[in-house]
């Protein structure tokens, strides 16, 4: 790790006045100090974001249940989500820009903060809306946190091992998932009343509301400790030095800025590739609890406990997410980051096809190893990027972090084909709607063989 984060002399900067340790063997240990804490406090803001990203996707379940909705409704709860993303991307990098990564890491943890506590708000007004706000003001901090520390990490070390040390400090991402998708599933689904979503359409409205009010209970909870939580980390992130890597220039040029990072291929296709791998992430890792409970009711089970064993399973495709990317992390070390992900992505394809053909159980295990192939996907795409953009990385993660609204826009396409229930007959239309990541995955195969014909010549 010290190889990978470790700064030279000139690249590390912590002090208000630019100085540094004069002594060489201090200056090292200083420099090392200097770089590491702030590493691991960034490094825990993945964990955070992540933990959002996956408490949130199976909300798309419950809120279905709770509001009584279909599943294209419920999938509102990604379009604010990752619609805070877009809205707040280029508005981020402006304001990085003009003061410095901290003030963006500590800007997104506010937002982040102030989101998760308005789910107490909403519950009391009891609207499906008021929680559609909340999210989308989460988000807008998760888009600071995002377009803040990956460019941050990325300055924090040597250029030619940028990509390797992206992939490390995404490792405890999937962490943070992991937490969100086990809070999510003993804590808010299990918790949440066991009627089904057709018991809950036979109820009266003086029935329905007091049901309704009952599983808000439950499903706010997490959101206000997280968010006290947040508030923590705010503090503790506020009274620490960090470095001032990449904060040298504060002139806003934005479309000169545009100009030069569009007009570079790897970047430009970057972005598209992005877009088409969060869109994938987010459905996959949403619709396994519909793809899962459709398989177990037909075995037998009533539906929550359906989604609840569905919902184990996703924890399991995020632990072969997180052990995935520290192989692929360790591999590249001898195999160049676009050549991986070009065989990532063929994998990937390869498992969908199973997801869609499969009817049983053995459909949902290739889904979790699709997981496994989108491990280095997001952080892989992200440093190859930005290799080489020098102070424009700012507007340049922006970009790609607009890019996120994939996970926004697909989801409800493929929610519009689950509700299908079924399709060309009687084929199930959940397996029918994989077909979706399946063309994602073709995009990011496609990015990834063509950068590395790139970089080969």
């Amino acid at each position: 790790m010290q190889l990978i984060i470790t700064m030279n002399r000139n690249n590390i900067n912590t002090g208000d006045n630019g100085s540094t340790a004069a002594s060489p063997q201090s200056a090292g240990k200083e420099r090392l100090v200097a770089t590491l804490v702030p590493f691991i406090l960034v490094t825990f803001c993945f964990a955070l974001w992540g933990f959002a990203n996956d408490i949130t996707n199976p909300m798309v379940k419950a809120f279905s249940k709770i509001f009584r909705m279909s599943v294209t409704d419920g999938t509102l709860v990604q379009v604010a989500f990752y619609g805070g993303y877009f809205c707040m991307a280029f508005p981020a990098a402006i304001f990085i820009r003009r003061y410095s990564y901290k003030a963006g890491v500590l800007m997104g943890l506010a937002l982040y903060a102030i989101g998760a506590l308005l789910f107490f708000p909403a519950k009391a007004i009891g609207v499906y809306g008021c929680f559609l706000v909340a999210y989308f003001i989460m988000t807008c901090g998760l888009s600071f946190l995002e377009t803040s520390c990956n460019p941050y990490i990325l300055t924090m070390g040597p250029e030619a091992t940028a990509t390797r040390r992206l992939n490390l400090a995404q490792c405890f991402n999937p962490c943070g998932s992991i937490i969100g998708m086990f809070v999510a599933m003993n804590f808010i689904q299990a918790r949440l009343n066991p009627l089904s979503s057709d018991e809950r359409a036979l109820l009266g409205d003086a029935e329905f509301e007091a049901l309704k009010e009952q599983d808000l209970s439950v499903l706010i909870s997490p959101y206000l400790i997280i968010g006290l939580v947040i508030v923590a980390m705010f503090l503790l992130i506020l009274f620490t030095r960090m470095p001032r890597n990449g904060d040298k220039s504060r002139d806003i040029h934005l479309l000169p800025t545009l100009r030069r990072l569009f007009a570079l291929k790897h970047y430009r296709e970057g972005v598209v590739a992005q877009f088409f791998y969060v869109g994938a992430q987010i459905m996959c890792w949403t619709f396994i609890i519909q793809y899962g409970t459709r398989i177990f009711m037909a075995e037998g089970m009533g539906e929550q406990q359906a989604e609840v064993l569905s919902q184990r399973f996703n924890i399991f495709a995020m632990l072969f997410f997180i052990c995935s990317r520290f192989i692929a992390t360790f591999l590249m070390r001898w195999v160049r980051p676009s050549r991986l992900l070009t065989v990532f992505a063929l994998m990937a394809m390869l498992f969908t096809l199973g997801v869609i053909l499969l009817q049983n159980r053995m459909g949902l295990y290739c889904l979790v190893c699709v997981s496994g192939c989108m491990s280095l996907m997001f952080p892989t795409i992200y440093g190859i990027a930005l290799d080489g953009l020098g102070d424009d990385a700012k507007f340049g993660a922006a970009g790609l972090i607009m890019a996120i609204l994939g996970g926004s826009v697909l989801p409800p396409l493929q929610a519009a084909i689950i509700d299908c229930g079924t399709v060309l007959g009687s084929f199930p239309a959940t397996n029918a709607s994989f077909v979706l990541p399946l063309l994602c995955f073709l995009v990011v195969a496609v990015y990834g063989y063509r950068t590395h014909a790139r970089q080969a010549l």
